[in-house]
């Protein structure tokens, strides 16, 4: 079934049915300015665009999701933070990244996050706009793609959960690690 990211289309994807399923999947609301940025437009742009999707008989339905550990990465199929999916397929047609200062306190390590490409400009987080037409693109005109091939977490990401946890174990009480 085009669209699918599990084994279990019935998990992500709204195939037959006139649902939305909008997952937000982010490394930390409570530091990363990216993460609690972006939170914060894709409920906007989805409080504008919902009266549409109702309209058209679409009901939609928003998740979000910490990936805190690799495993949840590697179950999530996760690529960068943050990540937003619509039916199971990831709003961005490609992962751009660049440094990102939080996460690096976060993991200690020099962590890259994800930035939004919209209209020839790079954002850390996106432009409202943005949001809202690739939320509907995916409805009204979803890819005919299946992103169930293999999936290879980012070195990216391990240096990340890597980093945190030998932060975490850290005894000496400071920011040595």
């Amino acid at each position: 079934m085009a669209g699918c990211c599990a084994e279990k289309c019935e998990e992500c994807c709204s195939c037959e049915s006139k649902k939305v399923l909008v997952e937000y999947l982010y490394l930390d609301l409570g530091t990363c300015d990216r993460c609690i940025g972006t939170d914060a437009v894709l409920k906007e742009a989805l409080k504008e665009i919902g009266p549409a999707l109702s309209c058209a008989g679409y009901e939609v339905e928003f998740k979000k999701k910490e990936i805190s550990s690799k495993e949840m990465a590697e179950e999530y199929r996760f690529l960068s933070s943050p990540t937003i999916r619509v039916n199971g397929m990831d709003i961005c047609a490609s992962v751009a990244e660049n440094s990102c200062g939080c996460c690096s306190n976060i993991s200690g390590t020099d962590v890259e996050c994800r930035v939004f490409e919209f209209e020839g400009e790079d954002y850390e987080v996106p432009p409202k706009e943005m949001l809202a037409s690739s939320i509907l693109r995916a409805v009204f005109a979803p890819k005919e793609e299946c992103c169930c091939g293999k999936y290879s977490m980012s070195e990216n990401i391990i240096t990340f959960f890597d980093g945190k946890e030998k932060k975490s174990n850290c005894s000496c009480g400071s920011n040595c690690c």
